[in-house]
């Protein structure tokens, strides 16, 4: 099962100092188990779990600079705007990690991520869950995003339309359950939503 979905601005090398990471949206499914009632009520709960989410985009963005700086290109790649057209994450570069217990979560939990521009996807997932099936989720989730957020100049200063992304998050994530879907849902999917997604 998934437990979030987090979009997150990856930051940058902006001089004199970098620029931070920061998650543009985040999305919580059910509780994860193993978490301990908090006393201080919902507030303390969502102060909490914007913390873990943040504590992963941090990862996330911390991955990203790695594998960018092994293959020998520029940190983040920044962009003026996103392109009208659709676009191809076939070579989208992305990964896998894990994170023990306690580090956010009270349980080893494993993150997907797909780095998109200057932004970033990322499922978090439990240990057992397929990691193929993350994979390709993500591949098919991330354009149909893109093709719902506008960037509004240079970095990642981005204008979300979060009511799509949750009805995106419904129809191919219900309740955390990733599914095998077929080019036909996909395509009926985005000629509801009037999104012309990347084949």
């Amino acid at each position: 099962m998934v437990r979030a979905f987090i979009l997150l601005a990856l930051g940058g090398p902006d001089p004199p100092s970098p620029a931070p990471c920061r998650v543009l949206y985040a999305r919580n499914f059910g509780t994860p188990p193993g978490t301990p009632l908090d006393p201080g009520g919902p507030p303390r709960q969502r102060l909490r779990r914007k913390e873990q989410m943040l504590a992963v985009a941090r990862q996330v963005a911390s991955q990203c600079r790695l594998l960018q700086s092994s293959l020998g290109r520029p940190s983040i790649p920044q962009i003026p705007q996103l392109p009208d057209e659709p676009v191809s994450l076939q070579d989208a570069p992305g990964g896998v990690f894990q994170l023990p217990p306690g580090d956010p979560f009270p349980e080893r939990v494993r993150v997907t991520w797909l780095s998109v521009f200057a932004l970033a996807f990322a499922l978090i997932c439990d240990p057992r869950e397929n990691l193929s099936l993350a994979e390709i989720t993500l591949r098919r989730l991330a354009p149909r995003l893109l093709a719902s957020l506008r960037l509004l100049g240079p970095g990642a200063d981005v204008l979300l339309r979060p009511d799509v992304i949750d009805v995106l998050l419904d129809r191919l994530l219900p309740h955390g359950q990733m599914l095998f879907l077929n080019e036909g849902f996909l395509q009926a999917t985005d000629r509801e939503m009037g999104i012309k997604a990347s084949r």
